[in-house]
């Protein structure tokens, strides 16, 4: 029986991950694939004159849920290889000439499970080297895409599939919603949702409440319920059709019997934690070989648990103090914090025993360090980083991007210009 709770309580954790946006190298073998998808889009639509090449690709986030979406900007150059050469963008050096055009695309490309990659919208301005900026749009209307979770849209359809659920379903109380965690929109003759969410069990009764209403207050102990739904809306914003998938999950009735022993989150600013940090920073800079001391900046997370006495386990964070350990005895409330000192991550464990008055304390500190490292796929890549300055109006902002590295060209060629992207170096 035990293990069956474990593992219920594994895949309540799992089933309750959402859909996220992050941003993401640039580096990324799939990123090459999207903008190389992307740029082939807008180069097969050009009818007369040139290709153009990529230069430079910036703001990349990828949504991952129940496809996988990229979104980004990249920066063009005219390139010398004419639309009718048969030639790709990639086998093109960019145009020399004073007059080549430049321009921006911001794109959005899907990625399906087989590996293909999809245009689902992309705006491109393009500036010609002597004229006005022309704007070029393409937009694939039948593909599904993500939208915002408080579309209009979204929401009547949640209401339908909540009373539907609420209707039919053999509980005895109503739910109400909890969280949506994606949604999803196809252009057909109306609309095509994919919604998926959570409902929570609230204090009404059926029996006594057939519907919901404002006094229906989701319970914190209530059963949990995760859908997806697929929904049709007809062009008078009716929801004709519903198909609706939901599994539910019995909330765990605990009993304070069966676990008296067990640590207990409790506030971090909880006068109880006062002496417990008075012990933790005593012997933080006890065991710190550095010349200043430290002092507690915050407190992250505190537990207590009833043991043979009590014992204390704390998340906490100290910063560097202008006070020396040559100059004081020991810390005090006058020493100031570093503007530029050392940060600690830090936790500690304290034992306390009341009744023969002892306390023993541990405390394990790291270094909080600000470097990000990015984890590159092996092999070739064919952009390098560089950090470049957007300005707009009174704001200066340095952002991460990509240039792209041309193709080298045989003997005698050109180099790029300089300020532009440099040849790749061949593969090992």
């Amino acid at each position: 029986m035990r293990l069956i709770t474990i593992l219920f309580l594994c895949f309540r954790l799992l089933s309750s991950q959402e859909s996220f946006s992050q941003e993401i190298d640039c580096n990324d073998e799939d990123i090459f694939k999207a903008v190389d998808a992307a740029l082939k889009k807008y180069n097969d639509k050009k009818e007369t004159g040139n290709q153009f090449v990529l230069y430079r690709v910036i703001n990349v986030t990828t949504l991952e849920g129940l496809t996988q979406y990229y979104s980004f900007k990249y920066q063009i150059k005219e390139g010398d290889c004419p639309v009718q050469s048969g030639k790709t963008w990639q086998d093109c050096a960019y145009k020399q000439s004073a007059d080549a055009a430049t321009g921006e695309c911001t794109v959005m490309v899907s990625k399906d499970v087989y590996n293909k990659f999809l245009v689902i919208s992309q705006t491109c301005q393009i500036t010609p080297g002597e004229g006005p900026i022309l704007t070029a749009q393409y937009n694939c209307q039948g593909c599904k895409r993500p939208i915002s979770t408080e579309d209009s849209g979204v929401l009547s359809v949640l209401n339908h599939a909540i009373l539907h659920f609420n209707n039919h379903s053999a509980h005895s109380h109503l739910f109400a919603l909890k969280k949506v965690k994606s949604a999803y929109r196809q252009v057909v003759v109306g609309w095509n949702f994919d919604i998926s969410y959570s409902i929570m069990q609230t204090n009404c009764s059926k029996a006594d409440i057939p519907v919901l209403t404002p006094e229906c207050q989701i319970l914190s102990n209530g059963d949990l319920v995760e859908c997806r739904d697929n929904a049709y809306m007809d062009l008078s914003e009716r929801v004709a059709t519903l198909t609706q998938n939901c599994e539910i999950f019995p909330a765990m009735k605990s009993d304070p019997k069966l676990c008296k022993g067990c640590p207990k989150e409790i506030p971090v600013n909880s006068s109880e934690l006062k002496e417990v940090l008075s012990h933790s920073i005593k012997k933080l800079n006890q065991e710190n070989n550095g010349t200043f001391y430290f002092k507690i900046d915050s407190v992250n997370k505190a537990t207590v648990q009833v043991v043979s006495g009590t014992k204390y386990y704390i998340e906490f964070t100290a910063k560097e103090t202008t006070c020396s350990k040559e100059s004081n005895i020991e810390i005090t409330s006058s020493c100031e914090v570093k503007e530029s000192g050392q940060v600690l991550i830090c936790d500690s464990s304290i034992h306390s025993v009341p009744w023969t008055g002892s306390t023993e304390s541990t405390v394990n500190c790291v270094p909080k360090t600000m470097a990000v490292v990015r984890k590159r796929p092996p092999g070739f890549s064919p952009f390098r980083s560089v950090l470049m300055t957007d300005e707009r109006e009174d704001t200066t902002e340095l952002l991460r991007s990509c240039e792209y590295q041309v193709r080298a060209r045989g003997p005698g060629a050109e180099a790029a210009p300089e300020g532009e992207a440099a040849p790749p170096q061949q593969a090992q």
